[in-house]
């Protein structure tokens, strides 16, 4: 991911979020790196919303299989020499130091490049981070109308170049509650002490209801 938009994504601590889903009924213009960034930063947009994709055994999955699970749901792809591999890594690492209470927490790690990233891809990638974590691909549409929800700017970083395999894309960690409603996002290069800050609370709270 390129140093710009990590500039653009970087916020202290996790963004308050409002309740609700936002289902695209047509597909809407594209929309910059700067303008989607403001959008999640500032919380100005509904974020978030169902899906159906396919996850990295083949299965057909939508965000209605995750309930009762809080959510960490990253976009990537698995060709990324930098930024992909920090983000899981840390998450991987949050997973194991909340210990018994990482039970509550499905993480998701959704392609920007399905026409590389296949389910077989997405197996042998997801496996080197984490044993819990899914990886969710589909055909080009589905990705960018998960992308467009919650509010996901991906491109290729060399558009001139067919056979370029790298992306800049956002590099936020979006949390979402275990009703299916988003609550707020991590920066990128957040370390593995602070997710587990930030995920105790949400995680508290569920299991007491």
């Amino acid at each position: 991911m390129s140093k710009l938009l990590l500039a653009l994504s970087f916020a202290g601590g996790i963004a308050v979020a409002a309740a609700g889903w936002h289902v695209w009924s047509r597909e809407p213009p594209e929309r910059s790196a700067s303008e989607l960034m403001d959008v999640v930063m500032w919380n100005t947009e509904p974020i978030g919303g169902p899906f159906s994709l396919v996850d990295h055994n083949g299965q057909p999955r939508t965000d209605a299989d995750f309930r009762g699970k809080l959510l960490l749901v990253y976009f990537g792809f698995t060709f990324c020499s930098d930024a992909c591999p920090v983000e899981l890594q840390s998450i991987g690492r949050a997973l194991d130091q909340l210990g018994p209470l990482a039970d509550a927490v499905q993480p998701l790690f959704i392609t920007v490049n399905p026409e590389m990233d296949t389910p077989a891809q997405l197996k042998g990638y997801v496996g080197l981070f984490h044993p819990r974590l899914i990886g969710l691909t589909g055909d080009p549409r589905q990705i960018r109308r998960v992308a467009r929800a919650y509010k996901v700017y991906f491109g290729k970083s060399t558009p001139a170049k067919r056979d370029s395999t790298q992306f800049d894309h956002t590099g936020f960690v979006f949390v979402v509650g275990a009703d299916g409603n988003y609550l707020g996002y991590l920066p990128p290069g957040t370390p593995a002490e602070r997710m587990v800050e930030t995920l105790r609370p949400y995680l508290s709270a569920l299991s007491q209801s």
